[in-house]
């Protein structure tokens, strides 16, 4: 990862998100300046699986020209090798692995956030891929799963490899999305370890940004449900490292952004095309874009089922030139806790000041 560091800003990445940051959206989102790495959707490791087709094409078919990461997620250690070994007959800049997913499904069966229970098997995990994995070899983890007191243990652990990135989302798995984010953490990994670390969790904005930049000294920026939200957030971040014009976009430029993620993701669907199935898709995104908005956007569209009826709800909320909202709303249950990065911290919390 360090090769890909800029000299005067943070690194920008596209944190991974199942079912949504695949490569449709990639498409997508490089037409609005995108990030400087992309990471795929996680490829699921067990005794007897095989590498998805559908999330190696954004590997093979890779439309950025940017650097992409290939995810695994899994606590079978043979498998992990057995399918590090065939992604790195792939295009990919280098094997993540996924060490913070928090949803249930995945931590029961002792992967993902589900690992963080168990140092000791990170362990073996870790020095069996770096023995393995011949190119770069990254880790993106949260700060514990319950507490993130724990995350010292875990720190142990990764300083233990030669791991070439961390990315670190600063919430424990139990607090899934509905906390503010634990900055000292992820200042602790920078601190300690001689490999970039990047910080994901609640940036939402260019202040939010910033803000997780100077607490913790990350050598990047994770970008997430921000970077669905706002698809210029990745430019208007460099335009505000580097001293530049930060994009302000407006309603039609939103719609526009909408119109051609339906238009990508339809092109994904089988011969049978069918609108409601496309609206279901779609929601996926709008369930973030609409945050910040008038709330009965977001009330409408979650309920539309036909597609004229979803473009009729979209061109009427959005079909004017007014500037579009910084921030989505402090009550939202899809982002939460991000006013707490522009709290002032106390003086031995705070990280050097980094250009």
């Amino acid at each position: 990862m360090r090769d890909f560091l800029p000299a005067d800003r943070p690194l920008l990445v596209l944190a991974p998100m199942q079912d949504v940051t695949d490569l449709p959206f990639m498409r997508v989102i490089e037409r609005f300046g995108g990030p400087d790495v992309y990471v795929t959707e996680y490829f699921r490791v067990y005794e007897n699986s095989r590498l998805k087709d559908y999330i190696l094409r954004s590997i093979d078919e890779n439309p950025t020209g940017k650097p992409v990461l290939a995810q695994m997620i899994g606590q079978d250690i043979p498998a992990l090798v057995r399918s590090a070994r065939e992604l790195e007959k792939h295009a990919v800049a280098g094997l993540d692995l996924n060490l913070g997913c928090p949803a249930p499904v995945v931590c029961r069966k002792d992967a993902g956030g589900g690992l963080l229970r168990n140092p000791a098997r990170v362990d073996q995990i870790l020095g069996a891929l770096r023995e393995t994995v011949q190119g770069r070899f990254t880790v993106k983890t949260r700060v514990g799963y319950d507490d993130p007191g724990e995350f010292a243990d875990l720190l142990e652990v990764f300083q233990r490899h030669r791991i070439d990135g961390l990315a670190i989302h600063g919430r424990t798995v139990r607090e899934r999305y509905q906390a503010p984010v634990h900055p000292d953490c992820i200042r602790r990994a920078v601190e300690a370890l001689p490999c970039p670390v990047i910080a994901n969790g609640n940036i939402v904005d260019v202040e939010t940004g910033r803000a997780l930049r100077e607490q913790t000294g990350a050598a990047g920026l994770m970008l997430g449900r921000g970077a669905i939200r706002n698809p210029w957030l990745f430019d208007q971040l460099r335009a505000a490292f580097g001293g530049g014009s930060i994009p302000v976009p407006v309603g039609r430029d939103l719609l526009d952004y909408i119109e051609q993620l339906w238009e990508e993701t339809a092109r994904e669907q089988s011969k049978a095309y069918r609108g409601d199935k496309q609206v279901q898709k779609m929601k996926r995104y709008l369930a973030y874009i609409t945050q910040g908005l008038d709330p009965g956007f977001d009330h409408e569209i979650l309920r539309a089922r036909e597609e004229d009826a979803f473009f009729r709800i979209c061109r009427r909320y959005l079909s004017h030139q007014d500037p579009l909202p910084g921030l989505p709303q402090e009550t939202s249950r899809r982002f939460c806790g991000f006013s707490e990065l522009l709290q002032p911290s106390a003086p031995e919390s705070k990280a050097p000041s980094l250009p």
